[in-house]
């Protein structure tokens, strides 16, 4: 691979936003109280990796974590899988989350489609989850139960998440959404206890009823004992109203006076106790049910918003998320730190597409996190949000679920602000964090994320195993990261986590995604490698694709594979979604293919262009590259993705009819 030009610079920090970082605090601290003395962020992140007893040892101490029992060997085995991190050690996520919280402080600004902006205090935090939490022992909650939500992204689900965490129980969620049969796929494999679920939702000015799904979840998981209703679309709603009747229900409100005026206490748990279980997409086959521990979490959060995405007290942090994303358990890791959360639950596109710029100017956000797709929208339609719009509080951009494109990078640039700290960011639900993304005191290069995380060793392997500098290759975790999964929920011969992870290399995490690591310490993703296009034995990431595409004005949409085919370097159909009136004509095919040749290679250039109505994606907006190129090599449907884990099923048929042609 030829070596690239350096990237343009479209920021640095300034030497005040150096001094006042919380990573500057950090280095400055492990100076003076462990000896380390580095001066760079690479040697910081080098003993960060070359040490990371040490390294997780300084984070605990830091952050002045409560704690019970022995702090013993940080790491005691650094087996991987297997890894045991703090044995002896007993500590709870939601007394971190409430210690030395001023009662009178923001905690959680929320507004939805439904609700209008609204706050609440630590104080009045403090006492609705104490009231949950006593109400969800009455209900027989205790620890190591499982409470699952079927609830939207407001303020009640992290009063709930909080209770479930102090009480030690364990926690897992799903957005409205989700159908009853991917959720059932879901919840059902860990038995909960308690249901808490909406009974609808509004969602682009439309209200959809839910109960009907919440009844099929009561009748498919004979384990719930009760049932917790919020009535959220209809503030009157009962376990009798609605279009299903409901059994073993309790409202919302009446729990909460049903623990009124009690006192919030946290049971301290194992440092790998689970805290909360989260889901592969789940295209193919039963989703994995990925358990994570209240320790492990704990640590990397802390870590991550605490010193990567740089949360101050007065700062208010948002990510665009629901609560079946993992980013929504992120978002809510935001009140580890001194800095408020901001919550909202809606379609980001309603009633047009300035609605989170809007919230972002009315909340006086300091960080505002989205999806690489959302940015890619908001400059398909136009909005400038800087324009008409406040957002001098606003000093940082988040974004994530998919490679950032160059184009995106310059949109926010010029139109949020010259002076923002874009951080792109790539990670996973697997660890429930980004190990590769935002670094405050290090500039942004045009395309590139800044540098990988401190404590997480992500290295680019080639086909032989070997770490790889500025080319692309596998992307691999060489040491063990805390929050990685401490099991999957009913594999227990560990079987099923081995084979996700550790197959390709044993001993090393194999994430599934292609990246470059710079010279420069800068890294690239290009896309899941196991959707990768192969021609010619040169490998390129589908991203590089869909950036040249989108830059035809007619493309709304896109999604390419590559099939493979004997005697040749394989047959890479490319599939648009054209802007309502188009129709593919060979004009257009031809623009295509020359953005494609232009601004990629000759190599890029797809054999065939085909027009679809929509783009198959899961419900957390995944383009299904890998159950299309499945389908079209001859796999049924049905075992190449689970149909209600989709957000539009519908989609897949037409590539179903295409595998009987081609």
């Amino acid at each position: 691979m030829p070596p690239m030009e350096t990237p343009e610079i479209l920021w640095e920090p300034s030497a005040a936003a150096v001094e006042r970082s919380n990573l500057t605090a950090y280095t400055d601290w492990l100076r003076a109280e462990r000896g380390v003395d580095v001066t760079t962020y690479p040697e910081l992140w080098q003993w960060s990796v070359d040490d990371l007893e040490a390294f997780w040892n300084s984070i605990f101490d830091y952050f002045k974590v409560e704690y019970d029992g022995e702090r013993g060997p940080v790491l005691a085995s650094r087996e991987m899988p297997g890894a045991e991190w703090f044995p002896g050690v007993r500590v709870n996520w939601a007394e971190r989350a409430f210690a030395d919280k001023d009662d009178d402080a923001v905690a959680i600004l929320h507004a939805s489609e439904l609700r209008e902006l609204d706050q609440i205090t630590w104080g009045e935090l403090r006492a609705r989850v104490a009231a949950c939490a006593a109400g969800l022992r009455s209900l027989g909650v205790e620890k190591g139960d499982r409470v699952v939500a079927y609830l939207p992204n407001v303020a009640e689900a992290a009063v709930a998440f909080l209770a479930v965490a102090s009480i030690g129980a364990i926690w897992s969620s799903a957005s409205p959404d989700f159908g009853a049969g991917s959720l059932i796929d879901r919840f059902a494999q860990i038995e909960p206890k308690v249901l808490i679920a909406v009974d609808g939702y509004r969602y682009g000015g439309k209200d959809f009823d839910r109960t009907p799904v919440v009844r099929q979840l009561q009748e498919a998981m004979p384990s719930v004992e009760h049932t917790v209703l919020l009535p959220y679309l209809d503030r009157e709603a009962t376990a009798t109203s609605g279009a299903a009747a409901l059994e073993n229900v309790i409202r919302w409100d009446d729990l909460l006076v049903e623990g009124e005026g009690a006192e919030l206490t946290f049971e301290r748990v194992p440092f790998d106790h689970p805290l909360w279980v989260l889901y592969s997409s789940g295209t193919t086959g039963l989703p994995k049910a990925i358990v994570q521990g209240q320790g492990g979490i704990l640590l990397e959060h802390l870590k991550k918003l605490g010193i990567h995405v740089d949360a101050h007290a007065g700062d208010r942090l948002f990510w665009f998320t629901t609560t079946g994303w993992m980013m929504w358990n992120f978002l809510i890791g935001g009140l580890l730190t001194e800095a408020s959360i901001v919550l909202y639950d809606g379609n980001p596109a309603y009633p047009n597409m300035g609605v989170l710029w809007d919230l972002a100017e009315r909340t006086g956000e300091t960080c505002f996190g989205t999806s690489a797709a959302y940015i890619a929208a908001c400059m398909k339609d136009g909005v400038e949000p800087g324009k008409d719009r406040d957002l001098s509080r606003l000093r940082s951009v988040g974004s994530t679920g998919s490679p950032l494109s160059p184009e995106g990078f310059d949109w926010i640039y010029e139109h949020v602000g010259e002076n923002t700290w874009l951080f792109s960011t790539s990670g996973g639900t697997d660890v429930c964090t980004a190990f590769v993304g935002g670094v405050p005191l290090l500039p942004v290069y045009k395309g590139e994320l800044q540098g990988r995380a401190l404590g997480a060793k992500v290295e680019a392997f080639d086909e032989d195993g070997n770490a790889v500098i500025d080319q692309v290759g596998e992307l691999v975790i060489t040491e063990p990261m805390p929050s990685m999964p401490v099991f999957f929920w009913g594999d227990e011969d560990g079987s099923r986590y081995r084979a996700s992870y550790f197959e390709t290399y044993p001993g090393v995490w194999r994430h599934g995604d292609w990246i470059e690591i710079t010279s420069r310490g800068t890294a690239i993703i290009y896309g899941r490698s196991d959707s990768t296009i192969n021609r010619g034995g040169i490998r390129m990431g589908t991203a590089e694709i869909y950036r040249a595409v989108a830059e035809v004005p007619d493309v709304l949409d896109s999604l390419v594979i590559d099939l493979p085919k004997p005697g040749t370097e394989g047959w890479m159909p490319l599939f648009v979604v054209l802007r309502e009136g188009v129709a593919l004509s060979d004009e257009l095919a031809g623009e295509i293919k020359r953005r494609i040749r232009e601004q990629c290679s000759p190599r890029h250039v797809p054999d065939e262009i085909f027009q679809i109505a929509e783009v198959p994606r899961t419900l957390s907006g995944k383009v299904l590259e890998v159950p299309v190129k499945r389908i079209l090599m001859g796999e049924p449907p049905e075992k190449a993705a689970s149909r209600d884990s989709l957000a539009n099923p519908a989609a897949l048929d037409y590539f179903t009819e295409l595998s009987h042609t081609i």
